[in-house]
């Protein structure tokens, strides 16, 4: 068992997709038409980091009960976290993307953190290897 995909609302297809694939290195699993439950057409867009298995799906907002989660679908919270190898190379090659990071690199015990904004304004950890304990 194992969580296949979670959603993250946004505005518009196409700019999250280059965000995500563009800025964050993601993966463009599909982007399939579809339809609403009531027949209007919609996208099925799917994205992930490379070799992960857990999918993000790109839903765009429908109607005035969706529109203002957009950017806060956990009330301000960090929701989302990205675990990468190579913290300072993902952090540079971000920022170079115009990745927004509202609270700049820190190390904690379990790693390098910083926090970033997605393009619906989600906040994110990136979070990079701890430090090895010295001899």
């Amino acid at each position: 068992m194992h969580v296949e995909l979670v959603t993250i609302v946004v505005a518009e297809y196409d700019p999250a997709i280059d965000f995500f694939v563009r800025a964050l290195g993601f993966d463009l699993i599909e982007d399939s038409p579809s339809l609403t439950n009531d027949g209007r057409p919609k996208r099925w867009v799917v994205v992930r980091p490379p070799a992960a298995s857990t999918g993000i799906l790109l839903a765009r907002a429908d109607g005035d009960l969706q529109l203002p989660v957009i950017g806060n679908q956990v009330a301000g919270r960090v929701g989302f976290f990205l675990r990468v190898d190579d913290f300072d190379e993902a952090y540079r090659r971000m920022t170079a993307a115009g990745v927004e990071f509202v609270i700049r690199p820190r190390r904690e015990p379990y790693g390098r953190v910083a926090v970033f904004l997605d393009i619906s304004g989600n906040r994110w950890d990136l979070l990079g290897p701890a430090q090895p304990s010295m001899p």
